[in-house]
């Protein structure tokens, strides 16, 4: 084959590959990724389903298999246990990661309140108060889970330990919903639409309640970022543009839905979302919307509040000297904000 012949069909395959939807593809490192979450349908994590079915990975030109799990603590073993790329989870790993010399950052950051919601369940007898939780069964996503994490914060609040109380998984979707009608929990830590659900069946009296700022400020003292993107340091050093697309993909989601209305979202979700009444889902997106960060940025204050809450019932934490400027990077949202405002 001739010289001339070699460079005409090496053109016609620049051209090619120019005209395919996503040949973006072939800037990034790694364009097949396995990102793990816990609990997708909950409100906590509508910016990944949102992302996904607006088509924004596929633009990006990655091919992004989610495994769900039943809650933040699963998907974390996921990325240490190494079949994950990469996470949508509580930014609060990130710190007791760090505390256990397993570092992870968080590269974007999705809920600047963490929307959770404590609640005794009416049918197990009046309970008003974090004190008179002791010895009573919690439901949580998870055992380790965010939500587990807040129960924990209120009980050292009141001078008790996660000891005095039993937790109980019951994940983020219909089994939270049976959990509560069948009686096997006395109080729940959950998110919407469980929460809003529950409410609306008149099963469960609110506590604490983290949907809004006033809330979360009443249970936490500060702001306190909630779902993030998060990384090994390993992965985001040897995958930096495909961290780089990622980033954008997150950040062009959250500038979406800041200007989206309620009818919006709910034409991108899929049907089963809304937990068979898709009224009271619209109510429940409606009361979380304000958790949504509005462009993905981090706060130091949002960090230190975090750092605040783990050292009170976290021995490991407290232990440990935390760099928390190495728990989240605003470097990539700051460049995908550049980008998306020209």
């Amino acid at each position: 084959m001739g010289f001339r012949k070699l460079i005409a069909l090496a053109a016609m395959a620049l051209a090619l590959g120019a005209a395919v939807p996503g040949a973006g593809a072939q800037t990034v490192e790694k364009k097949d990724l396995k990102l793990a979450v816990g609990g997708k349908p909950l409100l906590y994590y509508l910016p990944l389903t949102l992302a996904e079915r607006l088509g924004y990975f596929k633009e990006a030109g990655l091919n992004v298999e989610i495994s769900d799990f039943g809650g933040g603590a699963k998907s974390l073993q996921a990325l240490i246990g190494g079949s994950a790329d990469i996470v949508t989870g509580a930014y609060d790993h990130t710190i007791q990661m760090q505390a256990k010399g397993q570092p992870i950052v968080a590269v974007t950051q999705l809920g600047r309140y963490p929307g959770i919601v404590l609640a005794a369940v009416k049918r197990a007898g009046e309970i008003k108060s974090i004190k008179e939780l002791k010895g009573k069964k919690i439901g949580v996503t998870a055992p380790g889970s965010s939500t587990n994490f807040m129960v924990n914060y209120l009980l050292a609040r009141e001078g008790m330990k996660p000891e005095d109380v039993s937790f109980i998984g019951v994940g983020g979707g219909p089994s939270a919903i049976a959990a509560i009608k069948r009686g096997e929990i006395d109080a729940i830590a959950n998110l919407d639409p469980v929460i809003s659900q529950a409410e609306a069946d008149g099963d469960i009296a609110v506590i604490a309640d983290t949907r809004t700022e006033k809330g979360t400020l009443d249970v936490y003292g500060g702001p306190y970022p909630a779902a993030v993107l998060y990384a090994t340091p390993a992965f985001i050093e040897a995958n930096p543009k495909t961290t780089q697309a990622l980033v954008d993909v997150f950040v062009k989601t959250m500038l979406w839905l800041n200007k989206a209305s309620t009818e919006d979202v709910l034409k991108v979700l899929p049907e089963e979302y809304f937990l068979g009444n898709k009224t009271l889902y619209a109510q429940a997106f409606e009361h979380s919307k304000p958790t949504y960060s509005p462009d993905g940025r981090f706060t130091q204050e949002g960090a230190e509040a975090a750092l605040k809450v783990l050292k009170a019932f976290d021995p490991a934490v407290a232990a440990a000297s935390i760099d928390l400027s190495r728990t989240y990077t605003n470097r990539y949202v700051e460049d995908s904000l550049k980008r998306l405002a020209k």
